[in-house]
């Protein structure tokens, strides 16, 4: 007789596999990869489209102010003392009780190892006594499946993700199916904000600050450079970008209001600039290897700063495209996201078993082909 652990997996399995046939599900959500505490319940449809009827996040901002960014070991405990009671106002608000779902996905990375391992682990537990199938999602899949869920967009499309931990060209291809088209060689973008602020003196989280400064002062007073402007692949880089920064800052000795609003409006008009160029040479990259793009669509964090959506939108203007950005509330870390990225792979029989493992670093394309011009930095992202 097969050990109770085997059986259960199997069960999930075969279930996993029926629904793969008939494509209506309710998938749990959970999301822990850095300091947003995470869970939401999403429907998906036969016909493809989705409703999200829960999505709970819990931020941790405030124990990470002190210390002027995302401390590990503080969130990873913070996921721990949240998670169970964020999970059970997800299936509340939902109306549901865990026999119900058809799933259970989790982020298993790239992010903070201890907070991937207690999402992943409660998901593995959930699945486990409930006999339901475990989804481990990439948490960059999630990003970019995101649009299909608002708006049902279909294949292919680019993809633009910029956050605290991430910049990235991407061509979406399909579930599973991706191609990095470009990728930060040093700092992420939104990394590049918040340290620019953090040397600012600005208060955390810094890439809203830097936002809000800008607004009041002049782009031009500083002359900064534009990283990467005119070369034929679509990386990008900032830390040249925040260095120059710091430099004048220290000229400058003791900052005025004025002097820090000038400073965040040159930076930010670089950083738009950059941006405009090197998605340019993205959206060529993919109308080359793969024909038009549905849409150019934004993700992450730093998608919620105006000033970069207004030069996106131009960006997809010159392109002859659409720009699609999910709300702000999808932007960001949630748990309806990491959902969706779960039925939209389970609805194509794409389950895992409880060996999945959490992962600090998992790149999305890790088994797709490169096209001309690809550069293979920063692997693990």
């Amino acid at each position: 007789m097969l050990p109770k652990t085997t059986q259960t997996l199997l069960s999930a399995i075969v279930q996993g596999l029926k629904l793969a046939s008939d494509k209506w599900m309710l998938v749990l959500g959970i999301e822990t990869t850095c300091d947003e505490t995470a869970a939401a319940v999403i429907e998906r449809r036969a016909d493809g489209s989705g409703r999200i009827l829960s999505n709970i996040v819990r931020s941790q901002t405030e124990e990470h102010i002190p210390f002027g960014g995302v401390v590990p070991e503080i969130a990873a405990r913070a996921h721990v003392d949240a998670l169970d009671g964020i999970v059970a106002s997800a299936m509340k608000e939902a109306g549901l009780r865990f026999p119900q779902l058809s799933g259970v996905a989790a982020a298993a990375g790239p992010g903070l190892i201890g907070g991937v391992i207690v999402g992943l682990t409660t998901a593995k537990a959930i699945a486990m006594v409930h006999e339901t199938p475990l989804i481990a999602v990439n948490h960059l899949e999630a990003h970019a499946l995101t649009p299909r869920l608002t708006c049902a967009l279909a294949f292919p499309y680019c993809l633009f993700l910029a956050s605290g931990g991430h910049t990235q060209i991407v061509a979406v291809l399909g579930v599973g199916e991706y191609v990095r088209l470009g990728t930060t060689v040093d700092d992420a973008m939104g990394e590049a904000f918040d340290k620019v602020a953090k040397m600012l003196s600005l208060p955390y989280p810094g890439g809203p600050q830097v936002e809000r400064a800008a607004l009041g002062g002049d782009p031009k007073r500083f002359t900064f450079p534009r990283p990467m402007l005119g070369r034929a692949d679509a990386n990008f880089s900032l830390s040249g970008l925040k260095t120059a920064v710091r430099n004048e800052a220290s000229r400058l000795g003791t900052l005025e209001p004025q002097d820090v609003s000038d400073l965040c409006a040159g930076f930010q008009a670089a950083v738009l600039e950059s941006t405009a160029d090197r998605l340019g040479v993205g959206l060529r990259m993919f109308h080359e290897q793969f024909g038009p793009p549905r849409a150019l669509v934004a993700a992450g964090g730093v998608a919620a700063n105006q000033a970069i959506r207004g030069a996106l939108q131009q960006v997809a203007s010159r392109a002859e495209t659409t720009l699609i950005i999910p709300p702000p509330a999808l932007c960001t870390d949630n748990g309806a996201m990491i959902a969706w990225a779960g039925a939209e792979r389970l609805a194509l029989g794409m389950i895992d078993t409880m060996e999945a493992p959490p992962r600090a670093r998992w790149r999305l394309d890790e088994n797709a082909t490169a096209p001309p011009g690809f550069a293979n930095t920063r692997a693990g992202f």
